[in-house]
């Protein structure tokens, strides 16, 4: 009966480390999600500061697997190169140890200080509770709530581990406890293998050494009992990480899962081999039999990674080699829509990091969208059959691509934790169909030139000098809808409405002279119609960038979010002199030359 409410109160509380970690890291993620593309992406030109960068990144989301699945999102997105990701797996092996230096506090002795009393585990862990539910209850702020986060999964992480140590501290006196550790000592190869099963079944290596670490309260356990069993958690670690990143992944994913084997492997067996010369050997003849408290294992963890990063950091080459040569490269295929790769769905343990990687690709689409109109602009003026095939190429990408983010959004919402991030999912999502559209309109630009070549349609001298205007501005206010995409610019946003409402004039105006041109017989009625639905589709794309910018003020600003059609109404009667003068700018700019080729 007491071995079972042992290992009832065991499970509990390695329970309650789990989740604890678990709500820690994710309060780490929510806070530095922003940064983590760019310091993956721009810290890792070279090997030592990949390195830098994969035990950084670990420390700070408390998963070296979650570092590694990562970084396979960022490669299939094309942010980094498999030797790049080779760096930040050596990195990452580093970076898991930071748990167990943590836990280490365990052997912290107050000794009547009171300084140091507020450092030990049962202390602390109460403190960071209630430091946490105060931030997350109280203070309504974003920021507060991820450390008040952090710190709730802090406090819960430690309860689980003093829940831990108190279980396991009757082993001590157990005699059946002792024999299965005298048999271990004897079988290094059993420890491995012991580490490495129990890892890959809790998936956590930074538990299961916080495991080691409160059974070490016993006072039974030795260091030749100890290295093989953390040599072997590294060693299961590996395996959760390599089933992720081969599951419907690119080969360079699949290689990185790879070389994460390949490195604990080789980094294992140069270790037994190494201090299993020295034990033999007779060197540090206290050590093999010597008691470990928490400290010590997460010493020897540390080291054991660190030494195996240093050692094979120069061969990094080499383990690239052995990654390609398992996994070998299929027949070489075109991709025909590689910004698809971008949605990873590895990149949704970091919402914040896959929203700005979707925000790219969006721009990315909507320059292809750009392009696309102006190529069908280029149709009118003298139809060519390539051309319209490449048009119908690119809308077939936009539309591809429109429906597998939509639903990768879709997917990314169960995932989003904070208001920001939902605000700026909802605006990706409605930017899409807006890019979408425009991207329609190029085609049935494309169709109008099919139309004027086939019937042999021409359109006046005038008319083309009018839509060559036209087209001028509606490329402006698309350059300007994209640099606004790209870099969230206020002032580039605000400079939008003002030409699309300056766009809407130059309609109004183009459509009654053409009228009058109708009217007088110059143009003919099947070419002025084609030129009327022009201008139609020029004023909608216009509007479509309005729309956009408008969320883009909106993802800031609930009441613009709420009520769009006000606020424009608001800012066209509110007299706002940097929107009157902006307007005032492109009416001279594209009215003015209108006025100027009709005199």
């Amino acid at each position: 009966m007491d071995a079972i409410l042992m290992a009832i109160k065991l499970l509990g509380g390695l329970a309650m480390f789990l989740y604890g970690m678990e709500i820690m890291g994710d309060g780490l993620k929510q806070g530095s999600g922003t940064v983590l593309k760019n310091v993956l992406g721009k810290l890792t030109q070279n090997t030592f500061l990949g390195v830098l960068t994969g035990a950084l990144v670990t420390a700070v989301i408390q998963s070296s697997t979650a570092t590694i699945v990562l970084t396979v999102g960022l490669i299939g997105a094309g942010i980094l190169n498999l030797k790049q990701a080779v760096s930040i797996v050596l990195g990452a092996n580093i970076g898991t140890t930071v748990t167990a230096q943590i836990i280490r506090l365990m052997d912290i002795d107050s000794s009547g200080s009171s300084i140091l009393t507020f450092f030990k585990p049962d202390t602390l862990a109460p403190i960071a509770l209630i430091i946490g539910i105060i931030l997350v209850m109280f203070v309504k702020n974003e920021a507060s709530k991820n450390v008040g986060t952090i710190a709730m999964g802090f406090g819960i992480l430690f309860i689980g581990l003093i829940s831990m140590t108190d279980a396991v501290e009757p082993l001590a006196e157990s005699d059946a406890f002792v024999n299965i550790l005298a048999y271990f000592s004897d079988m290094p190869l059993l420890g491995i293998f012991t580490g490495l099963v129990l890892t890959v079944i809790i998936q956590s290596s930074s538990a299961m050494v916080g495991i080691l670490q409160a059974l070490s309260v016993t006072g039974v356990m030795t260091f030749n009992i100890v290295y093989p069993i953390i040599m072997g958690i590294n060693l299961g670690t590996c395996v959760t990480t390599a089933l992720v990143c081969s599951i419907g992944s690119s080969k360079n994913a699949k290689r990185t899962g790879v070389v994460h084997i390949v490195f604990n492997t080789i980094g294992t067996i140069l270790f037994m081999i190494v201090m299993t010369i020295i034990q033999k050997a007779g060197g540090f003849a206290d050590l093999w039999s010597s008691i470990v408290d928490s400290g010590a294992i997460a010493n020897f963890q540390t080291l054991f990674n660190l030494i195996t990063a240093i050692v094979l950091l120069p061969f990094t080459g080499i383990l690239v080699k052995i990654a390609c040569f398992i996994v070998k490269d299929d027949e070489v295929k075109e991709e025909i829509y590689p910004e698809l790769a971008g949605l990873d769905s590895k990149l949704m343990i970091a919402p914040k990091l896959a929203l700005t990687e979707v925000n790219k690709l969006v721009v990315s689409m909507a320059n292809i969208a750009k392009e696309n109109l102006q190529l069908s602009y280029e149709q009118i003026k003298k139809y060519d059959a390539e051309r319209g095939a490449l048009i119908a190429k690119n809308e077939e990408r936009l539309d591809t691509f429109t429906d597998r983010a939509d639903n990768y959004l879709i997917e990314l919402s169960g995932n989003i934790e904070t208001e920001s991030d939902n605000r700026l999912l909802n605006m990706l999502m409605q930017c899409l169909r807006d890019v979408e559209r425009i991207g329609d309109y190029a085609t049935n630009f494309d169709e109008m030139a099919v139309k004027m070549n086939e019937s042999e349609l021409n359109f006046s001298e005038k008319a083309y000098e009018e839509i060559e205007i036209m087209n001028d501005a509606i490329q402006e206010i698309l350059r300007l809808t994209l640099e606004a995409l790209e870099g969230d610019n206020d002032y580039v946003i605000r400079r939008i409405e003002p030409l699309e409402e300056v766009i809407d004039d130059m309609v109004l105006l183009l459509k009654n002279r053409h009228t009058t041109r109708l009217c007088q017989g110059v143009c003919s009625i099947n070419a002025g119609l084609i030129f009327m639905d022009m201008l139609t589709y020029f004023e909608r794309t216009a509007d479509q960038c309005s729309n956009i910018a408008l969320l883009l003020l909106g993802k800031n600003n609930e009441e613009i979010m709420k009520s769009q059609h006000l606020y424009l109404q608001e800012l066209h009667a509110s007299g706002n002199q940097d929107y009157l003068a902006e307007q005032e700018n492109r009416k001279k700019q594209y009215l003015g030359q209108l006025e100027r080729i009709m005199n």
